[in-house]
């Protein structure tokens, strides 16, 4: 009876995770199909080894294989590859199974609030991270910041040069930065030696004859 609640909540928790929590908040598709797939699978083999005494060996063995078959397939952003191992811990957890009830059932619920929380837009809004191509060799670091600050409107917490042409005049740049919170407001510095572009001015072409 324990192990139709643990699958029953199983399929209740990887459809909170994969449409409530990461298609309504991220919309790739794929990935939502690989979820639902891999915990499924995952919860069928772990269930049909829980009466094995290697059944805990086995479930982290079939884990690990899959993780890694998984992650070397395609890139997965950060945030994707937390999903993907929540999807694979809950139907891991449902699958082997536990003596209380209860246990099982408080770690499923936990993966899907620390998801919630810890995916949440209002978490650290401001926070972006880019490759950013300059159209300049920049080697001065303050310098660098400076630019980047001006360019992306943002306070700059670092700046990784990848690249630093000075045949093409290039700089290839990874930035972790905190965006601005009202449209239009910059960070950068008061006395940065790169210039704001200045707004444009457009003229009538009949109201500048009659004058």
């Amino acid at each position: 009876m324990n192990i139709l609640i643990l699958i029953a909540a199983d399929l209740v928790a990887i459809t909170l995770l994969t449409f409530a929590l990461y298609l309504r908040r991220h919309r790739r598709r794929d990935l939502a199909v690989s979820y639902l797939g891999m915990n499924v699978g995952v919860l069928a083999v772990a269930t049909a080894l829980s009466g094995s005494t290697a059944a805990v060996g086995l479930g982290l063995g079939l884990f690990g294989v899959l993780s890694i078959i998984r992650l070397r397939s395609t890139e997965l952003a950060q945030h994707e590859v937390a999903y993907y191992f929540s999807a694979l811990a809950l139907g891991l957890i449902a699958g082997v199974g536990s003596d209380p009830l209860w246990l099982p059932l408080l770690l499923m619920g936990l993966i899907l609030t620390v998801m919630f929380v810890g995916d949440h837009s209002r978490v650290l809004p401001g926070y972006r991270h880019q490759i950013v191509v300059l159209d300049q060799a920049i080697g001065d670091e303050a310098l660098l910041r400076e630019r980047l600050a001006l360019v992306l409107g943002a306070r700059i917490h670092s700046a990784t040069v990848s690249e630093l042409d000075l045949v093409n005049d290039k700089t290839i740049v990874e930035v972790r930065y905190e965006a601005a919170r009202q449209p239009g407001q910059t960070r950068f510095a008061e006395h940065s030696p790169f210039e704001a572009p200045q707004p444009l001015h457009l003229t009538d072409p009949a109201a500048a004859r009659a004058s």
